[in-house]
């Protein structure tokens, strides 16, 4: 009787130990982290976009680890469906975004533009793109917010025939109009601007 509860124990113990040591596996470095490929040459890569492509990686499998090891969510597969969870896999859908637009661009270097307005305002698009992805939750635009930001979406929308003051000042006539926008493309009428709302905008 007493061999049977040692082994048993062992076999309890070996259990928790085997579960212990897949969630470290789980989110071990090797695991969790976003690769950067093979075919990206660091040596000929233009570097403003390898940098800014670098720091988008980083901020992924930092984000990744940190939702697990401070709240026990993975981002990547997540068990519960609570607010809290709900937002930590937007941030990590738009952060995954933000590396993977850079990852694009390395791996299919833009053309050179055949004439200096189409570099213009290639060049301009580009500028709002990285303003957007340094930092998605905060340019995701909330009533009230004054920054370049929306003066840029402002500008987006004004172009593409919606009518509103060209000020920088996120009130409701933008909101509206931005939320227009997105249901007349097909997306999400959240009056928010995230990734795709973006790229749509840029078109």
């Amino acid at each position: 009787m007493k061999q049977i509860i040692i082994f048993l124990l062992i076999v309890i113990l070996g259990l928790i130990g085997w579960g212990q040591y897949k969630k470290y596996k789980r989110f071990s470095l090797e695991e969790y982290a976003y690769e950067v490929p093979e075919a990206i040459n660091a040596s000929t890569a233009d570097k403003s976009i390898l940098l800014n492509y670098y720091q988008a990686v980083e901020a992924v499998n930092g984000f990744v680890i940190t939702q697990w090891s401070a709240h026990g969510i993975d981002v990547r597969n997540p068990k519960k469906d609570n607010e809290q969870t709900r937002a930590a896999i937007t941030e990590y859908g738009n952060r995954l975004a933000n590396a993977r637009y850079f990852e694009a661009q390395l791996l299919n270097p833009p053309k050179t533009p055949q004439t200096e307005e189409l570099s213009a305002e290639e060049e301009k698009k580009q500028l709002i793109r990285r303003l957007f992805y340094a930092s998605p939750a905060q340019n995701s635009l909330n009533l009230g917010d004054r920054n370049a930001m929306v003066y840029e979406i402002q500008g987006l929308l004004i172009a593409k025939g919606h009518i509103l003051d060209h000020d920088g000042l996120f009130r409701t006539e933008t909101f509206n109009a931005l939320r227009d926008f997105e249901a007349k493309s097909g997306l999400f009428p959240d009056g928010r601007l995230d990734a795709i709302t973006l790229e749509f905008l840029l078109k």
